[in-house]
């Protein structure tokens, strides 16, 4: 069994884990490795939003076409294609693309074909946003419960580690971040909204605060049978998406910008076996404030824990996810004609002229 921090960012910890050193967790889980090489990586969220049947044809084109950028030269290593239908009923449909080098993506970007994809927005209806996080190693985990297949920032890490002690407890993601060996991740200054509508009108830029933290958490039962899928599709996932509700309906009182509930899609449009929760938070310590104390996150792991011990903690089901707190120069988020409570938009409360 290994840390969960990699050895070369290693440090002697000034705050204190959790749990003792001999700490022992009840079942076994991993985390992507990376080459010390990579410092940062890029995730990029880029959406198209409409509302009602008829718009539903031009968002998937538009969707489409972003997604062939990704085909360009410096591309991203790997990306997932997701649906949710937010707060304010309107579809949004997610093309969320990994790089592991910085670099390459500012390339890729500065790229004559992303440029015309991204500046369709001008010349129709719909809402189109880009959200660009930029974590730093030091500034994010991830975890998996199996080591066999990696998904979201996991993908472009490319390694996976052995049986990891750092988790099975509340604090345990905190415990996993190499920050926060030495530092306190607590959260300074508030989002800042931006309307850029001296060169385009409906356009808003959010510039975002010290230590904004990010979650992506999913699950997939494709391989689930019997008893198991039974166990997750009725009492599971219900109670999963209760939560989820909450935090995209009334997360902003615990601290959640904005929550995204998603399907995964294949190329064709057609919904796979898997979800994932994505949200943005005031802070690592608001996460774990809802995390450990709301009745909402209560009964999604209070019920998970049941299940899983009815099932001897044999499970087909897959989960992992990610965690980063950022900082302000890692952090870029556009809208461009979207409904204020999109994305970041969420967490502020009015306006800048």
């Amino acid at each position: 069994m290994e840390s969960a921090i990699p050895q070369h960012l290693l440090c002697p910890r000034s705050r204190s884990r959790r749990v003792p050193d001999d700490y022992t967790p009840p079942y076994p889980a991993y985390t992507a490795r990376a080459n010390p090489s990579v410092k940062q990586v890029v995730i990029g969220q880029f959406g198209v939003q409409s509302r009602g049947a008829d718009a539903r044809g031009p968002a998937w084109q538009a969707i489409r076409d972003i997604i062939s950028t990704f085909a360009e030269n410096d591309g991203p290593g790997h990306n997932d294609l997701a649906h949710y239908v937010d707060a304010r009923g309107y579809d949004n449909t997610l093309a969320i693309a990994y790089w592991s080098d910085p670099d390459r993506f500012a390339r890729w970007e500065r790229s004559p074909a992303v440029a015309a994809t991204w500046n369709v927005r001008l010349r129709n209806d719909l809402g189109y946003f880009r959200e660009i996080t930029v974590p730093r190693v030091q500034h994010y985990e991830t975890l998996f419960n199996t080591p066999d297949r990696l998904e979201g920032v996991g993908v472009v890490m490319g390694d996976v580690s052995a049986e990891v002690r750092e988790h099975a407890y509340w604090g345990a993601a905190r415990d996993r971040i190499p920050l926060a060996q030495t530092a306190a991740l607590e959260p300074s200054g508030a989002l800042v909204a931006i309307q850029e509508s001296a060169t385009l009108p409906g356009a808003v830029r959010i510039e975002g605060h010290l230590n904004v933290a990010m979650i992506r958490s999913g699950q997939e039962w494709t391989e689930t049978v019997d008893r198991e899928r039974t166990l997750y599709l009725q009492e599971m996932e219900p109670v999963l998406r209760a939560g989820m509700d909450f935090l995209r309906d009334r997360g902003t009182a615990v601290g959640c910008y904005n929550n995204r509930y998603m399907r995964h899609l294949d190329p064709s449009g057609e919904a796979l076996e898997k979800t994932f929760g994505l949200s943005f938070w005031r802070s690592l310590a608001d996460l774990e404030r809802w995390s450990e104390s709301h009745p909402t996150h209560l009964a999604i792991f209070g019920n998970f824990m049941r299940i899983v011990q009815e099932l001897e903690f044999k499970l087909a089901l897959r989960l992992y996810h990610e965690v980063c707190v950022l900082q302000p120069d890692e952090q870029r988020y556009e809208y461009v004609n979207c409904h204020p409570g999109t994305g970041l938009m969420a967490g502020v409360a009015s306006l800048s002229p």
